[in-house]
């Protein structure tokens, strides 16, 4: 395959900055990535039982309390998107306000999300494919879902490699597919409660259940909200794409902060849906039960939508599918970022003449999330469920240092306006430190042995691989550092503070893009 690298941190740029595909995505287009990226549908149905389990009826007042740091976080986002508008988002940014030893861990983190959360969105869509062909031997045979897994992401990178504007009309439909599904489980459900027609334990909504100071455990609040965390955890995708949307300047940052308020309203309205047609009982139906915990829609979709359960069978499938296409398009940008400015070995940086997307970096990390899966999966399905509590550690850890380099990198503008003492001072930080706090607080729950399924060296599994997977990077990066070409980006030579932005120049245009013209 034919490919051109672009490495103008050296002085050898081309005109059109990393050489990526510009005016791809308008605002529909990038709200569109930012929801599909979440995996609204999965996410609900591996989170909500956990979280009741953790804390009961405050399920949805952990939902709207897990929302603040994501929204205070998207303005960080948002903020440093319009001064530095770079694919490589967190890594970029937190390299130049932090230098680049703090910049690589970042962008390590967005590496080992991305990796975790693959290998367990291509684990829930095979294994729903299989749902849906009926046959529980297939279903539960692990060599088949695996192999299955396997072959979706390969999909999902064909489509990844081909361009955004094939993956943005897929993502249209999936996603679509996804907000039906959800909207009639939120009608059915409460219509059902309200019609007195609800399995026994049902109950009506009530208002205690947004109750903040209603918390009785301050572990299961910390584990609640590291659960939340993950079901928003993706919006940032569209603006690891801003090189390739419309005024990447404001565009990105806006589809951000908007994606956030409509993830919120959809997780709220169906946890309120499900615990009101469930209840919170601990047999039978019941979100208490912690045999519905693992995928609460699996639970509830026969005696709920009767003879339409497979339209969820297909919305859980659909969202796995969908979010493994947006979790490498971020992934694959990222890395690509990290080796222009010289962070990663130049091959990183290569993108395809044709399609202009980073091809080599799309293919990497859809082979390195493949092995991580079928390797998870051959240990044992228990540690694979352990990797996706892991998860909410990276998110935090890069999050949170987002967050901070906000605040550092406009440091001299605070005090210039209210508006910048707001949006790029006081709402970055007390984002930053709660997403800090999460982390540190989460981080001593996952190391009793109890936490998760599996126990490593004694301590909790869950804690050796979030902890340890932040570490590999640690090591990785020190091992970069003594190859003579990581000595420009190490040295600060190849980004800093001051080093122009690298995004494409001129007007170069695709003809349209999926969802019309500029927003």
């Amino acid at each position: 395959m034919s490919q051109q690298s672009t490495r103008s941190a050296s002085g050898e740029g081309t005109s059109d900055g990393k050489g990526l595909a510009t005016g791809s995505l308008g605002l529909v287009g990038s709200v569109v990535i930012g929801l599909a990226s979440t995996a609204p549908v999965y996410s609900l149905a591996a989170t909500v039982g956990f979280v009741v389990l953790a804390v009961g009826a405050q399920a949805p007042i952990a939902i709207v309390l897990a929302f603040i740091p994501m929204f205070l976080t998207a303005y960080a986002y948002r903020e440093l998107n319009e001064a530095v508008p770079d694919c490589g988002t967190s890594f970029t940014w937190s390299t130049k306000a932090f230098g680049p030893w703090v910049g690589w861990m970042s962008g390590w983190g967005v590496i080992v999300a991305g990796t975790i959360v693959l290998a367990n969105l291509a684990q829930i869509g095979s294994k729903y494919f299989w749902l849906l062909i009926g046959n529980p031997d297939l279903y539960n045979s692990t060599p088949l879902v695996t192999a299955t897994g396997v072959l979706f992401i390969a999909a999902m990178t064909f489509v990844s490699v081909r361009g955004l504007e094939i993956g943005e009309i897929l993502q249209n439909i999936l996603l679509g597919i996804q907000y039906l599904a959800l909207i009639l489980f939120v009608v059915f459900a409460l219509g059902s409660v309200f019609a007195g027609t609800a399995p026994e334990g049902s109950m009506v909504p009530q208002a205690d259940w947004f109750n903040p100071f209603a918390f009785d455990s301050l572990p299961g609040f910390t584990e609640a909200i590291l659960l939340c965390l993950f079901i928003y955890w993706g919006w940032d995708t569209c603006l690891a794409l801003n090189e390739e949307t419309k005024d990447p300047e404001h565009i990105p940052g806006r589809a951000a902060l908007l994606s956030t308020v409509i993830l919120v309203i959809t997780y709220v309205a169906v946890a309120v849906a499900a615990m009101a047609y469930a209840g919170l009982g601990e047999a039978g139906l019941g979100l208490a039960n912690d045999k519905n915990a693992e995928d609460v829609f699996f639970a509830l979709k026969d005696a709920l939508f009767g003879p339409w359960a497979w339209l969820l069978v297909i919305a859980v499938m659909v969202s796995a599918i969908s979010s493994t296409q947006t979790t490498i398009l971020p992934t694959a940008r990222g890395t690509l970022s990290m080796a222009t400015y010289r962070a990663l070995p130049e091959r990183f940086g290569r993108v395809h003449p044709r399609f202009r997307t980073p091809a080599f970096s799309t293919i990497v990390m859809s082979i390195v999330a493949s092995v991580f899966y079928v390797g998870m999966t051959i240990i044992s399905d228990a540690f694979l469920s352990d990797t996706i509590l892991s998860l909410g550690l990276a998110i935090a850890f890069y999050y949170a240092i987002t967050s901070f380099a906000c605040v550092w990198y406009f440091r001299r503008e605070l005090f210039t306006s209210a508006r910048n003492f707001t949006t790029k001072g006081l709402f970055p930080l007390l984002g930053g430190v709660m997403l800090t706090a999460a982390f540190v607080q989460s981080a001593i729950d996952m190391l009793d042995p109890d936490y998760g399924y599996t126990v490593l060296f004694g301590i909790g599994g869950v804690f050796v691989i979030g902890i340890g997977s932040l570490l590999v990077g640690a090591v990785v990066m020190v091992v970069w550092f003594f190859f003579p070409a990581a000595k420009p980006f190490f040295r600060g030579e190849s980004l800093n503070r001051e080093t122009p932005v690298l995004v494409p120049e001129g007007e170069t245009r695709i003809p349209r893009s999926v969802d019309g013209g500029r927003m």
